[in-house]
């Protein structure tokens, strides 16, 4: 009877395991798998010359390293994401350093050394696609937004700011429904595309970052 009990409950918390683990992975999306050197369905979208992106180790794990030096290019993934079962966006970052007397709401000043951004598409009505860029803001206060200098369609939102945490690596989580909702006062279902971008083309000055895995979550 014990030895039958035993077996059971192994059986039982096995079937439970699985059943959580499951659970856990339909409950997240991943978008980049830069950990496992997988760098599937990015692409590279250049603005002015080439931000060089390299996958290289940093404390044991595969990241994203970005240099960008007057120059701006972003890498991107196009993907669906139905925001009402998976709304929170889940990634981790650094950068060794930030840009000097940029006015960050102006054209000139328009650079970030690093910078994270869902889009969501208008199809056909290109014009209504639009954009949340969550960034490092070199000299904007944490929690701050503003349009981006050259569109009203793209918001610019300060996750983080200034030097203080230069070197530091960070997780980073936002519910994209509530900030679109927020910052575009529409109920948005759906983003069909993650980017990440380090540029300094209208400055011309130079940062470096550093990106880990993004993934969408249930919470």
């Amino acid at each position: 009877m014990h030895r039958n009990h035993a077996r059971f409950s192994a059986l039982t918390t096995l079937l439970a395991v699985t059943l959580f683990s499951s659970f856990a992975n339909a409950e997240q999306i991943p978008v980049a798998r830069f950990s496992h050197n997988d760098l599937g369905g990015w692409e590279e979208k250049s603005f002015l010359d080439n931000t060089r992106y390299t996958l290289v180790q940093r404390n044991g794990e595969t990241v994203l390293k970005a240099d960008t030096a007057g120059n701006a290019s972003g890498m991107f993934r196009e993907i669906e994401i139905d925001l009402n079962k998976t709304p929170y966006l889940n990634w981790s970052w650094q950068v060794d350093n930030i840009y000097q007397g940029n006015n960050e709401r102006s054209k000139n000043g328009d650079d970030y050394p690093a910078r994270v951004y869902v889009v969501v598409s208008g199809g056909l009505l290109f014009w209504q696609t639009r954009a949340i860029n969550y960034v490092w803001s070199s000299n904007q206060s944490i929690g701050s937004n503003w349009d981006n200098a050259y569109t009203n369609k793209a918001k610019m939102l300060a996750v983080r700011s200034g030097g203080d945490a230069t070197g530091q690596w960070l997780m980073e989580k936002r519910n994209i429904k509530e900030d679109l909702k927020q910052l575009f006062g529409a109920n948005i279902d759906h983003i069909h595309a993650v980017a990440i971008m380090s540029d300094s083309d209208n400055h011309k000055q130079s940062a470096r970052a550093y990106y880990g895995d993004i993934f969408f979550s249930a919470e």
